[in-house]
């Protein structure tokens, strides 16, 4: 959950989890629809699919438990080289490194790395220099604390070198211009429009093959339907959320109901159980409310 986001917004939903997931058992028996309701509000839902398909990985091939060497944990869907570590190293107490954003960044500047983080050569540098730094034993205690030096002392754009422990060891000239990173893709900008459809206190949704792959949306709007005469120009809701490298304006405009649903739409007395993307759920939420209050 805490792959680019917050821990403040994480915890809540953390707890939430367990109370419903407590085991890999019942997070494997649970259905999708399930598992990204509990998710929702959180995004990046790949992140839920594969701690998902990882239960019952482990429910299936290691008899309920958890593998503990690294090798087995790789093998299991979203678990990539930092995760298997810090799995490793706090769960089972293994000496392994560990490097991810705030341990990467205090490593580049202690090495004075100047190649980029983003490149194969600059990760396998980093991952070598955790090593090098690696005390046989307590891994975890030091691991801890180069992430807890990351993250309070060493940030990203105004380090606090004047109190840092390790400041006589650091090779940096310039921190703050360290780690070197390649350049990020501009942010694209795009419109969604989609369809507000209510008939008889039900609303339709769409199951999205796409985007928010499993969960239910608001259904879109084909590109000819914009383009008819007596089209209302004018959307009853608007809003723009980020998405990645992209910043969507989500604009849904009232179509009456079809003769004939789609494959794929249904419909629905309420969405409080459907697994809906947040800015589908609001918009939703506010255009229902607004029908009821007149």
């Amino acid at each position: 959950m805490l792959q680019q986001t917050q821990v403040a917004t994480v915890i809540p939903y953390y707890h939430k989890w367990l109370r419903t997931f407590p085991d890999f058992a019942s997070l494997a028996c649970a259905s999708e629809n399930e598992v990204l309701r509990v998710w929702q509000g959180l995004g990046y839902y790949a992140r839920a699919r594969n701690l998902h398909a990882t239960a019952k990985a482990v429910m299936d091939r290691h008899s309920g438990n958890f593998p503990r060497r690294i090798e087995q944990m790789r093998q299991l869907s979203g678990i990539g080289k930092y995760t298997a570590h810090a799995v490793a190293c706090f769960a089972f107490n293994q000496s392994v490194p560990i490097v991810e954003a705030n341990t990467g960044r205090v490593l580049a500047r202690l090495f004075n790395l100047r190649e980029s983080i983003d490149s194969d050569l600059g990760r396998r540098t980093l991952w070598q220099h955790a090593a090098s730094l690696l005390p046989k034993s307590d891994a975890a205690t030091f691991n801890s604390a180069l992430l807890d030096l990351g993250a309070l002392i060493c940030v990203s754009r105004k380090p606090k070198c004047d109190v840092c422990p390790v400041k006589t060891f650091c090779r940096a000239r310039s921190p703050a211009a360290l780690p070197v990173r390649n350049s990020r893709p501009e942010t694209k900008r795009v419109i969604e429009t989609h369809a507000l459809i209510v008939e008889r206190g039900r609303i339709l949704l769409e199951q999205s093959r796409r985007r928010w792959r499993g969960m239910w949306i608001l259904p879109p709007l084909e590109p000819n339907y914009l383009k008819q005469p007596r089209f209302q120009r004018r959307p009853v809701y608007k809003s723009v959320f980020p998405f990645t490298y992209h910043r969507v304006t989500l604009s849904v405009y009232h179509r009456s109901a079809p003769k004939r649903i789609a494959p794929g739409q249904q419909w629905f007395g309420s969405i409080e159980e459907v697994a809906m993307p947040s800015p589908h759920r609001r918009a939703a939420q506010t255009l229902i409310q607004t029908l009821i209050e007149r």
